[in-house]
């Protein structure tokens, strides 16, 4: 489950996306330098291989360990999109590009809104969309709607199996989430009833009311920290037995029937004289810095995060603080957002150099998550969302990690 949202303005465009997930399923950042190819060659995506564009560009994405696609991102032009699930009453295909891919190969092959557009449809109608597309459940899979932005604009583009609309941005605020939007579209391919218990409509409220009062990065970065729904803001989760905290931008899991997790978050401010971007690389916006990052400033983040506890990893050191602030939010989180929040405002407003960012990051989580740590607060979320959160940590080794 993910929400994305833009708002388009003369001049600029405000893109924010948080990709939620399973929540050991770890996301990393990825650049990828403008590259010319043979003839005749190919690309191995997560489960199909397609021909090779002559010349691809130069891009920045944030995706799964375990997949060749992306989640999120942009490319040396600007263009930057985000995708989300959504279920319709289309069949699903047991193999093909996964939506994921298909976001990857358009900012690989797009300079435009409008050229992502021709690529994506071309790929989906060619090659189909399918696969199975979720880390702890194997079959899981679904079909996706996109949210695509470049310095002039934006577009929505929805799909139902090899189906697609697409709505043009022009002005003003856009959001999409788990639940197709653009009618009649919508009305002829949705399943209502997954579309309910993913909560999209709550969310999408949310986020597109916030985004159409954004001014700039740190309105979009609140928004996707908010663990309120209908346009309430709350510093904790809310919790349900159906599905933990999805009702909120800043998801957390926990339920009895289904569950996801915010797993990396996203804002990026696009202008025809530049672009900015900001990452967390880490999960839970709500206890995450986000970071300034360039396409054409590569970092060395470390090793490859997994779905395994590794403290040598950016992704696993940050979720030692998640996992243990969350644990009684109200009493923890502001033991270190303040500070989080003074720092973050700087680096909207001037970003500093990237590698400098994330090694102060770095230093800071260290110190929130001793600091934390060194509370006795107890555990105040509900009995089954902390037998949940164990099954997560013993399958991820956190307790042995921490001991070695």
């Amino acid at each position: 489950m993910c929400d994305t949202m833009v708002r388009v303005e003369p001049g600029s465009v405000l893109f924010a996306k948080n990709s939620d997930r399973d929540p050991n399923e770890s996301q990393l950042l990825e650049w990828h330098p403008a590259q010319d190819h043979d003839p005749g060659s190919s690309v191995r995506c997560t489960y199909l291989e397609v021909p090779q564009a002559a010349r691809t560009n130069a891009v920045l994405i944030s995706r799964p360990f375990w997949m060749w696609g992306a989640e999120m991102g942009t490319n040396e032009h600007g263009v930057t999109i985000g995708n989300e699930a959504v279920f319709t009453r289309e069949p699903y295909a047991k193999t093909g590009l996964t939506g994921m891919d298909l976001l990857r190969l358009a900012l690989e092959r797009a300079a435009d809104v409008d050229e992502v557009v021709r690529v994506l449809t071309d790929l989906l109608e060619t090659y189909g969309q399918g696969g199975g597309c979720g880390h702890e459940d194997a079959s899981f899979t679904y079909h996706n709607s996109f949210l695509i932005a470049d310095p002039n604009g934006a577009l929505v583009l929805e799909t139902a199996g090899k189906h697609w609309a697409v709505e043009e941005v022009t002005n003003g605020a856009r959001s999409i989430s788990n639940g197709l939007t653009i009618e009649p579209f919508a009305s002829r391919h949705a399943d209502r009833l997954r579309t309910r218990v993913s909560a999209c409509r709550s969310r999408r409220r949310h986020t597109e009311a916030a985004a159409s009062t954004a001014h700039g990065p740190a309105d979009l970065a609140a928004t996707l920290r908010s663990h309120g729904a209908n346009g309430v803001d709350d510093e904790v989760p809310d919790y349900s037995p159906v599905n933990g905290a999805m009702a909120a931008p800043c998801m957390h899991a926990g339920g009895l029937l289904a569950a996801s997790q915010t797993t990396a978050s996203w804002i990026s401010q696009l202008t025809p004289d530049g672009h900015r971007h900001w990452a967390t690389a880490t999960a839970a916006p709500c206890t995450s810095l986000f970071k300034p990052v360039r396409v054409d400033t590569p970092l060395d983040l470390g090793p490859a995060p997994t779905d395994r506890c590794d403290d040598a990893t950016l992704w696993w050191r940050h979720e030692r603080l998640h996992r243990t602030a969350l644990r009684d939010p109200a009493t923890l989180l502001p033991r270190f957002t303040p500070e989080r929040d003074a720092i973050e405002r700087g680096w909207f407003a001037a970003p500093p150099d990237p590698a400098a960012a994330f090694a102060e990051a770095d230093e800071l989580t260290a110190r929130w998550l001793a600091e934390v740590e060194a509370v006795d607060a107890p555990d105040s979320r509900p009995r089954y969302v902390r037998r949940y959160w164990q099954k997560r940590d013993d399958r991820a080794g956190l307790a042995a990690a921490a001991t070695v």
